[in-house]
């Protein structure tokens, strides 16, 4: 009797009771990835002011704004013109340009205020951006809240954040010289440098926010995924496309749709030598080159959002962004083709630019669903 209460007492005391047992994590919390929702907010919020500069990059373009200001101090540049000197300062120096010689010869100080102001706005924008960034950034990472593996991927976009700012200073210069427009060539690499540092940040916060990748449950969702990917890099590339028509002002020309003044492939498609000019140049190819892009788009992306629905295994969260992807990118379609009958409007082209990078985030958060 003596030795059966022994025993029992030496069990209790090694195998914990029920409720001590109910105090300890379990395996799946153990498992379970830490996640710091605040930086992830502090990403997103800075996804919204990129957001945010892109639109009011394109209204800057749309507005001839964009060489108004002939210098770039990046921090004696913080402060607008405060007197009536420093205005005729300001509107001396952009007299002095060939945009103002050659495109605005006459203009009034009071129109030069109004696109003084884009470009001003842009570019405090773009310090605005530089700050939201980095002392958020500092302080998480002075308080160790930057999740392992996240510091190098935070460094490398707050250096691209500075890439973008040199990037928009190189291409102002191009407009500068005697022919009063910046190069096609560095506006696109100034628009694919701002949806590369948005992807990123877009791509990092949901990283944060849903940490756990899907366990692929059949080999059909492997295709998917990669067909997810390859719409992320069509639209990217639909990004660019649509730069080169900025660049060169096609939106201008073949104000129809479907039909290119009457063609589906107009004769002026290839009329510049050598041939390789014509898809930087030339505004029947560059468009004929957009369109063609759009309509591999208005074709992909349905496509993936029934291979999604139709996938077994596929995570809800799949589901939803397909339905999202699918809807904005008929939205941007519409958008595309209001702009370009209406010979692009200031209110239209804007909202298509910002509709862009809405379908690179719906894009972007489809792929990241099924990583």
């Amino acid at each position: 009797m003596l030795a059966d209460t022994h025993r029992r007492g030496t069990i209790a005391r090694i195998v914990p009771s029920s409720s001590a047992l109910s105090g300890l994590p379990r395996r799946d919390a153990i498992a379970r990835p830490r996640v710091d929702h605040g930086v992830a907010i502090w990403l997103l919020a800075c996804c919204a002011l990129v957001f945010a500069m892109v639109v009011v990059g394109g209204v800057t373009r749309l507005t001839h704004s964009g060489l108004s200001i002939t210098e770039w101090q990046p921090i004696v540049g913080t402060l607008p013109p405060l007197s009536a000197a420093d205005w005729e300062a300001a509107f001396a120096k952009y007299q002095a340009t060939p945009e103002y010689q050659q495109v605005n010869k006459g203009m009034a100080l009071s129109e030069f205020r109004g696109i003084f102001w884009w470009e001003y706005f842009h570019r405090l924008l773009g310090r605005l951006i530089g700050a939201a960034f980095l002392l958020p950034f500092l302080w998480f990472a002075v308080r160790r809240r930057i999740p392992r593996g996240y510091g190098w991927k935070l460094a490398g976009i707050f250096v691209l954040g500075g890439a973008q700012g040199a990037m928009g200073w190189y291409m102002v210069k191009s407009g500068l010289v005697d022919d009063p427009r910046v190069s096609q060539f560095r506006l696109t690499a100034h628009l694919g440098l701002a949806f590369v540092i948005f992807g990123a940040m877009f791509w990092v916060a949901l990283s944060l926010l849903r940490p756990q990748r899907v366990k692929v449950a059949t080999e059909a969702l492997r295709p998917v995924r990669r067909f997810a990917n390859a719409v992320v890099a069509l639209v990217f590339l639909m990004v660019l496309s649509g730069g080169f028509v900025a660049g060169i002002r096609a939106g201008f020309a073949y104000n129809t749709f479907p039909l290119m003044n009457g063609d589906v492939v107009p004769p002026e498609i290839l009329m510049l030598e050598p041939w390789w000019r014509n898809f930087f140049y030339n505004m029947a190819t560059v468009q004929f080159d957009h369109r063609l892009l759009a309509w591999v788009l208005a074709f992909a992306v349905p496509a993936l959002w029934w291979r999604v629905r139709r996938t077994s295994g596929m995570p809800a969260r799949a589901r939803t962004g397909a339905h999202w992807l699918l809807a904005l990118l008929a939205m941007q379609v519409a958008l595309g083709i209001l702009t370009l009958l209406h010979v692009v409007p200031l209110p239209l082209a804007a909202a298509h630019q910002a509709g862009a990078v809405l379908v690179f985030a719906g894009a972007l958060n489809l792929a990241h669903a099924m990583r």
